[in-house]
């Protein structure tokens, strides 16, 4: 598989089989990530491996709470159908995998003087580096965001300085859909290529909702 194939084909995936994923693979992938871009060669990203059922069933105890929440932003059919969507596999995957920024530095990082957040916004390119490299390996992951931060850094025991950037569920899937799960149930639709880019001016109108008639 090309790094196009990979791009194309990669997806969210929500529903996992129960095999593990042996140790050689793992190591590729979170490799892949390791191998990510960073600001002043900073490296700022940390993988912490979550394999306990007990920890993993505080987590999905705080998606429930977080989901429960989220639903009650949407009304009528919006949120009927919000509510058959599968949002998550916490339980489901072998193995979940929160991604980290660690923040300390006992020095200015090379290049971010001007724009602090370069750290997160390289360790958000090390989550795409291992999801990519995960697709190439037959592997799914899907990103959890519906989770309360400040909920996840107590159940993870987090010290200060070191932030949650995703938090991840990693398993070979049952399968990886053609299309985008919310593209095909109709949530959302993907934007045409030619209405995101732009020529030396930015277009200022505001985006409107993109759903399907």
């Amino acid at each position: 598989m090309d790094i196009y194939e990979a791009i194309r084909s990669r997806r969210d995936v929500r529903k996992f089989r129960t095999d593990p994923i042996p140790d050689d693979v793992l190591e590729r992938i979170l490799q892949a990530g390791h191998q990510a871009p960073s600001v002043g060669f900073s490296q700022p990203w940390r993988f912490l491996l979550i394999r306990s059922p007990e920890t993993r069933q505080a987590v999905r105890h705080l998606f429930d709470e977080a989901n429960e929440r989220a639903s009650a932003a949407y009304t009528g059919e919006r949120r009927a159908l919000y509510d058959t969507f599968k949002l998550e596999g916490i339980l489901e995957a072998p193995l979940n995998l929160c991604v980290l920024c660690d923040r300390r530095t006992a020095e200015p990082t090379l290049g971010a003087q001007s724009i602090p957040e370069t750290d997160v916004l390289s360790t958000c390119l090390a989550v795409q580096n291992l999801w990519l490299a995960a697709r190439a390996e037959g592997v799914g992951i899907g990103w959890v965001s519906i989770l309360d931060p400040s909920a996840l850094r107590s159940v993870l025991e987090l010290p200060d300085g070191v932030e949650i950037v995703a938090y991840l569920c990693v398993g070979y899937p049952e399968a990886f859909l053609e299309r985008p799960m919310l593209e095909k149930a109709g949530w959302r639709d993907r934007m045409p290529l030619e209405e995101i880019v732009f020529e030396e001016h930015f277009e200022s109108k505001p985006p409107e909702a993109r759903k399907p008639s």
